[in-house]
């Protein structure tokens, strides 16, 4: 028989508060989710014919492995150990259509590929954030989301260059 759920009031409503078990889940499948990018960015690196994109994949396959660190960290209570700047969204890439992965895909599918990944995984843990009642498990969200988007900004300003050079 599992544990009833406290509830916190707000505005007249009842909400649910999330058990420590659930955040444990919620974190152990993040981490999972850090590796699967890994395995995924890897994978296209070592696929992709074009260098800059392969490098661009590595790299990001690397940041996918300190996140899983810092989510490690989390699941042992060690939140605060790092912080992300929230960064300004421009949405560049938003309405474009998400590519195919093959092999000979162009950099900028590869990029678009790899913008579109990070939204969604910015967009989960914002989603995971609106819904925390704790403060810290909304900071952790927070800052997971924070990452994600920073990535994201990263991979834009790639993309904006490459695509319209004329701006530049």
């Amino acid at each position: 028989m599992q544990p009833a759920r406290k509830t916190r009031r707000t505005q007249n409503k009842e909400l649910p508060t999330m058990r420590s078990e659930d955040f444990q889940k919620i974190i152990a499948n993040a981490i999972d989710s850090e590796v699967e990018s890994y395995t995924f960015y890897k994978s296209v690196a070592e696929r992709v014919k074009d260098g800059n994109l392969k490098t661009i994949f590595l790299d990001l396959a690397e940041d996918e492995k300190h996140h899983r660190e810092y989510l490690q960290n989390v699941l042992l209570g060690n939140v605060e150990k790092m912080q992300f700047k929230a960064v300004k969204d421009y949405k560049v890439t938003d309405a474009i259509e998400e590519p195919e992965l093959s092999v000979d895909m162009k950099p900028l599918e590869g990029l678009l590929l790899a913008i579109k990944k990070e939204l969604h995984a910015a967009q989960m843990y914002t989603r995971l954030a609106g819904a925390s009642t704790s403060m810290e498990q909304k900071m952790v969200f927070e800052q997971l989301a924070n990452m994600e988007k920073g990535h994201k900004a990263r991979l834009e300003d790639i993309y904006t260059n490459m695509a319209y050079p004329e701006a530049w």
